[in-house]
């Protein structure tokens, strides 16, 4: 187990990194290019679910431009506005999964006095729903997202949040190399989460530690370095 600084915040990524968003996201997809191809802005089958999988984690302008690149800015912008009303829908449902030992683990570091964040290139009300329905709204000083702050890239938006709470130490958890850049580029350590599989073989790399479960951030923490001790 590696020493690392003990950090006064842990922000974490949300897709495939807290939630496990193919629970939510892939009935919420299906129905959604239904509804485009109802509205005539939209032919075509369904493009493949490795298509969104593999976007996970990036600003929703990319992942379209990945998922149906010969759709227009219009078709896009009305993908935006659907896959997130068909994706609060689903949530408030029910159904939808945290990965194991989330919710206990981030007990475990709110109870050590640790700051918890959650920063994402999501939007605004689905990261909040998710928090809300999964009850974890008390455990988290506050939640950034790339469509609540208008930040162009993950990088940004945690030097946003480090600003902004005055912090100096922290660990960024998550699974997308938009994650590894952003804690490396405000020169803080990263922990790469391996256990979703949307990213590719060397998406982590660069990540101080790779942990293949949540629950392994306890123990990275009691066996982490006070800066005094250092």
């Amino acid at each position: 187990m590696p020493k690392l600084n003990k950090p006064e915040a842990i922000v974490f990524d949300m897709d495939g990194t807290l939630f496990q968003t193919e629970s939510l996201l892939l009935p919420a997809y299906h129905k959604m290019f239904d509804i485009l191809r109802e509205e005539g802005l939209y032919s075509g089958p369904t493009p493949p679910e490795e298509r969104i999988l593999g976007s996970l984690g990036m600003l929703l302008a990319q992942i379209w431009k990945n998922v149906m690149p010969e759709a227009d800015e219009a078709v896009h912008r009305r993908a935006d506005e659907l896959l997130l009303q068909l994706e609060i829908e689903g949530l408030e449902a029910g159904g939808t999964v945290l990965y194991p030992k989330v919710v206990e683990t981030l007990r475990a570091l709110h109870a050590r006095g640790v700051k918890l964040f959650v920063a994402s290139n999501g939007l605004e009300d689905y990261i909040h729903s998710i928090v809300v329905v999964h009850e974890l709204k008390e455990l988290f000083e506050g939640l950034y997202s790339a469509g609540g702050q208008g930040t162009a890239t993950k990088t940004e938006l945690l030097g946003l949040l480090l600003d902004n709470h005055n912090i100096s130490s922290a660990w960024m958890v998550g699974d997308r190399s938009s994650d590894v850049e952003a804690g490396k580029g405000n020169g803080q350590t990263v922990i790469g989460c391996a256990y979703a599989g949307f990213g590719r073989q060397d998406e982590l790399k660069g990540s101080d530690v790779i942990i293949s479960s949540f629950d392994e951030l306890i123990e990275l923490y009691d066996n982490s370095t006070a800066a005094q001790d250092l």
